[in-house]
């Protein structure tokens, strides 16, 4: 970062397998058309898992907490505790699923956005926090809109994802953000429990009479490792001591690639109509392809990302076959893609996210490129690949092979052409191979001379003249049973056909051996 601070968010979200229930509800609703009713919310609720020692409450909501009702209670002692208590089955992997997506949603206030647990959210906001006016202000504009959506988060700020995390979950309320450099001093008085660590180690620790971070800091680590039976336990503790700190770095793994350039545009007002997404493409496509023309750099692949009032996303991707800054050729890959993007309830905010970004390349410009009529190639495959999809355009690429079913292979037409050779050619080759090659029934004169005739597909060829042999042998380091030497000929028939046939394998000394004969391509 060039000597810029880090500074990392953590968004803890206490009651998320709840807040994603009550979540979905209200989606379903205003998808039918329905008012929301609130009256089931207030009922105390717990949702319940089946653990290997029967059912257990996996989350409750705060009215059953109110009761006395606690995360991994059994089932039977929290219904003798409460009898009208309601129970949901509880459905881990769409809380995954939907913590995912509104880690999607964060990538408003910063690309670097990753998931944390099963109930939290990470966010690199290093060199961003005053593009929302600052760390106060995008901490309660996280939380705000959190809120909004009816999830109940708790944001903390340090210099680290581990201060941080211990900042979200246990400084009291009025302490949300480490100053800067001061992340010893914030930690100090916060429990052991706040370093990440297992139950069991900060049950170890406090029999030691280490209660909090600070008098934990305080003693030496060569003293803190002999202390524990466990070397394994001394080394977490001292692991989660230095990320806190910033001793040792801890890096996030953003869920989607962080871009190399960056362009966000918010709204005052909610975008509803698509013709408002295709203006706010247009101007982004313009200010990126600036910047990059004057870094010199072009773009390969390109993310567009909208992001919903309601805390949903859309995102639409283009790649291009070699590196740009067209704006226009952007605006245009982007117009095949925005036509599927539902606005929803309204777009408060877009970024342009360039993921893969190249040097262009120096071009010299061609005399008579004026008179053409014909465009780009690279332009109409990049169409063509967005209309069609990337796995329907292609191009051949030659391969280190003289066998002529494998001397090219098929690769997007996207990606880099690689520094492979094809191996020289003795004979032109045919523009049409059958794959694989068709057996025949053949004759010739002699046992190793030109073919006189053959039949394929129950039609009579007779040859009226014939080119060859050219001779490829087999290779030897690949076992795929193809091991016979191949003699090919170019022959054309009496109706003036051409085609291209082989022999499999050698005649005998004795000349008894009958090869078998293939056709392999056709010519013209």
């Amino acid at each position: 970062w060039n000597g810029i601070m880090r500074r990392v968010i953590s968004v803890w979200l206490p009651h998320w397998p709840i807040n994603r229930l009550y979540r979905s509800r209200t989606e379903r609703r205003n998808r039918a058309g329905r008012p929301n009713a609130s009256r089931g919310e207030r009922t105390p609720l717990a949702l319940v898992a089946q653990e290997r020692h029967g059912l257990h409450l996996y989350a409750v909501n705060a009215q059953a907490m109110e009761e006395g009702l606690r995360p991994g209670m059994r089932l039977a002692d929290a219904r003798a505790l409460l009898p009208g208590l309601v129970t949901r089955p509880a459905d881990p992997e769409a809380d995954r699923r939907a913590l995912g997506q509104l880690v999607l949603w964060c990538i408003r206030f910063t690309p670097w956005s990753a998931v944390d647990g099963d109930s939290g959210i990470l966010l690199d906001i290093t060199g961003c926090a005053h593009l929302h006016g600052g760390e106060e202000a995008m901490i309660d504009a996280i939380a705000s809109r959190l809120s909004a959506f009816g999830i109940e988060a708790r944001p903390g700020l340090a210099d680290t994802p581990g201060a941080a995390w211990a900042v979200a979950r246990f400084a009291d309320g009025n302490t949300r953000i480490a100053a800067p450099g001061c992340a010893r001093s914030a930690l100090a008085p916060l429990p052991v429990e706040a370093l990440r660590i297992t139950p069991g180690t900060s049950a170890a620790l406090r029999r030691l009479g280490l209660t909090t971070i600070g008098a934990l800091a305080g003693i030496p680590r060569a003293a803190l490792s002999r202390r524990f039976t466990s070397a394994e336990i001394g080394e977490s503790v001292l692991l989660r001591l230095d990320q806190a700190f910033g001793d040792r770095d801890e890096p996030i793994s953003p869920l989607t690639p962080p871009p190399v350039f960056l362009e966000v545009l918010k709204f005052n007002e909610p975008l509803l109509e698509p013709g408002g997404l295709e203006m706010a493409a247009d101007r982004m496509t313009a200010a990126l392809a600036t910047r990059l023309r004057a870094a010199q750099r072009g773009a390969r692949a390109l993310s567009l990302w909208f992001f919903r009032v309601d805390g949903t996303t859309a995102r639409c991707d283009i790649a291009t076959s070699q590196a740009t800054c067209n704006a226009s050729h952007f605006l245009r890959l982007f117009a095949e893609r925005l036509g599927t993007v539902d606005p929803g309830f309204g777009v408060e905010a877009a970024a342009l996210h360039a993921t893969c970004v190249e040097p262009l390349e120096d071009r010299q410009p061609d005399l008579l490129e004026r008179s053409r009529t014909g465009g780009d190639l690279g332009l109409l495959v990049d169409r063509l690949a967005t209309r069609l999809g990337a796995d329907a355009v292609f191009r051949l690429e030659p391969v280190d092979s003289h066998i002529p079913e494998r001397a090219q292979r098929a690769v997007a037409a996207g990606l880099a052409a690689s520094r492979q050779d094809a191996p020289p050619v003795l004979a032109p080759r045919p523009f049409r191979l059958l794959a694989p090659p068709e057996e025949v029934r053949a004759g010739a004169e002699t046992p190793d001379g030109p073919p006189l005739f053959f039949t394929w597909r129950r039609t009579f060829h007779r040859i009226a003249r014939a080119a060859g042999p050219e001779r490829i042998s087999p290779e030897w380091w690949i076992r795929d049973g193809n091991g016979d030497v191949r003699d090919y000929y170019r022959v054309e028939d009496t109706e003036g056909h051409r085609y291209w046939l082989y022999r499999a394998g050698l005649y005998g000394s004795d000349g008894n051996r009958s090869p078998r004969w293939f056709l392999h391509g056709f010519y013209g």
